[in-house]
């Protein structure tokens, strides 16, 4: 099922609360699982000096908001954009396959902080949802088969559920 790094971020999460006055916020959610995510992010010298998170979702998506912020800590803003879906599930020992979402979750939700910390100190336009290179892979899973499906698909192709 989870694994025990899984098990001890969910547990034990690190970076949970609230920031005072962050330079950076992102926020996400799934309205198919109803995780949300939303990380806060302090800068200094183009370097991820301090994050936090708050996270309302399922143990894994817990889990994975404690190891991104983990992962993005002390990291500079183009490296911790280039954090992936994949790097936090094997950072995690790995995810069940309903789950991989999450991991996308958390990512997005760091990468926003960034994009908004940039546009607030910068004036850079904040992305597109559809140029974020980390959802090159839009798909989801059934949440009765757990089979993969196209994001655009309405019925899953396994069992013939509305998605």
């Amino acid at each position: 099922m989870y694994s025990e790094i899984v098990m001890d971020h969910f547990q034990n999460p690190r970076n949970v609360g609230e920031m005072e006055n962050p330079d950076g916020v992102g926020e996400v959610g799934n309205p198919v699982c109803g995780d949300m995510m939303k990380f806060f992010i302090k800068v200094k010298d183009d370097v991820i000096e301090d994050v936090k998170f708050l996270t309302f979702g399922c143990g894994a998506a817990i889990a994975v908001s404690s190891m991104v912020s983990e992962m993005a800590k002390g990291k500079t803003l183009d490296e911790a954009l280039k954090i992936t879906r994949d790097q936090v599930a094997e950072a995690l020992g790995g995810l069940p396959k309903n789950k991989l979402h999450c991991s996308n979750l958390g990512a997005d939700a760091l990468h926003k902080a960034i994009h908004d910390y940039r546009h607030k100190k910068y004036g850079i336009p904040m992305p597109k949802e559809e140029e974020h290179p980390h959802e090159e892979h839009k798909f989801r899973h059934c949440p009765y088969c757990d089979v993969e499906n196209p994001e655009d698909l309405v019925y899953c192709r396994a069992c013939g559920k509305r998605l």
